[in-house]
């Protein structure tokens, strides 16, 4: 799998993007860029609960910087009709959007990161498992495998150094189980896996334990990570009578 192609895209959106934050005014205009229309079927949310963009019924994943979350949850629901503006990737269903317009004409623009930080989202995290079918991978907004989407729309994230080696269990139709801090809320349900395996009774460890995310710890989890087994030990070979 490549990701040159994707890498370029992400590179010339965050060259715009900063062209756009250097100015009062922003002044890229997202119609330039292609137009993709879909139905939302869920949001997108980062490893630590915070919803970065959309997923649309097609499984097209569209990010958004997560501090665009407050304003698109406001003015985006599951079920809408949206047109997205944002480079397209070649091999993968990936949009990293400049914008984001909804049936009621409400349109959502990524002009840079705000002067004043949003106030994040309340979450409260908690030690989560969960099992299920892939129903399809999940990619950063630069292309990267972190993770997979299950049928029941849980989103399970792993760092990317380790997805990459997961690669073929994050396959559609691959059964799969998962251990972590994650969120379950009104903007659905994500997982921050640090134990995973084809089933609850073969996971293995994917990352130190501990509520983790690319903001920073959380501000409350709630319940501990269960202790890992003891390592297997062989049995003493029986005695020999002499």
């Amino acid at each position: 799998m490549t990701t040159r192609p994707i890498l370029l895209a992400a590179s010339l959106l965050a060259l715009a993007t900063s062209v756009a934050t250097a100015q009062s005014v922003a002044t890229y205009d997202p119609q330039q860029l292609p137009a993709t229309k879909g139905q939302v079927a869920q949001y997108s949310l980062t490893p630590r609960g915070d919803v970065d963009g959309v997923i649309l019924d097609d499984g097209t994943q569209v990010h958004m910087p997560p501090h665009l979350g407050a304003q698109l949850v406001h003015a985006i629901k599951p079920g809408d009709t949206v047109t997205v503006r944002g480079l397209k990737a070649q091999a993968l269903p990936l949009i990293q959007a400049l914008s984001i317009s909804g049936a009621s004409g409400q349109t959502i623009v990524d002009t840079g990161p705000p002067v004043t930080p949003p106030s994040p989202i309340e979450m409260t995290y908690r030690w989560l498992t969960v099992q299920g079918r892939v129903h399809e991978p999940l990619y950063g907004p630069r292309g990267d495998l972190n993770g997979a989407l299950l049928d029941d729309g849980t989103q399970i994230h792993l760092p990317p150094d380790q997805a990459g080696a997961l690669e073929s269990e994050l396959q559609p139709g691959k059964s799969i189980a998962a251990q972590g801090y994650g969120v379950t809320d009104a903007y659905g349900r994500a997982l921050d896996a640090q134990q995973i395996g084809e089933s609850a009774a073969r996971l293995v460890n994917v990352g130190p334990l501990g509520p983790r995310g690319p903001l920073g710890p959380p501000p409350q989890a709630i319940g501990a990570a269960p202790p890992l087994p003891p390592p297997a030990v062989a049995p003493p070979p029986p005695v020999q009578n002499q």
